[in-house]
């Protein structure tokens, strides 16, 4: 009797113990850093220091017919055409069926990614 009451013990205290784990909601549920600022998202101050950085070494007007794949992002009606056509957020997103940008580098942060798209949803204003 005592035997069959250790072995029940045993297995209820191994059951709640492998049942237990630590993760965090914020492990669980990411999302963008509170640091992140998306109030006052703008072409000129937001998205263009964006692309400088990350994309006109390949997609400026100079570069874009021989490294760029002809995709142009130097200017607001180059943005425009790249947004309004899908390939911008496809690609910086790495979303399948779109060539993963930038090239050869790493993803764009996810609050970048996130001003971007805040300014997509804005109405993408030349502003």
């Amino acid at each position: 009797m005592m035997n069959k009451i250790i072995k029940t013990s045993l297995i209820l205290l191994i059951a709640f113990v492998s049942g237990c784990y630590y993760d965090t909601e914020e492990k669980l549920y990411p999302q963008v850093s509170s640091s992140c600022d998306l109030s006052n998202v703008t072409f000129a101050t937001t998205v263009k220091p964006i692309l400088q950085a990350s994309c006109l070494s390949c997609h400026s007007n100079s570069k874009a017919a021989n490294s760029g794949g002809g995709v142009k992002l130097e200017n607001y009606a180059d943005v425009l055409i790249s947004t309004n056509n899908g390939k911008l957020m496809g690609t910086i997103n790495h979303t399948p069926g779109y060539q993963a940008m930038p090239q050869g580098g790493g993803k764009l942060t996810d609050c970048e990614i996130s001003k971007l798209q805040k300014w997509i949803d804005n109405g993408k204003l030349n502003n």
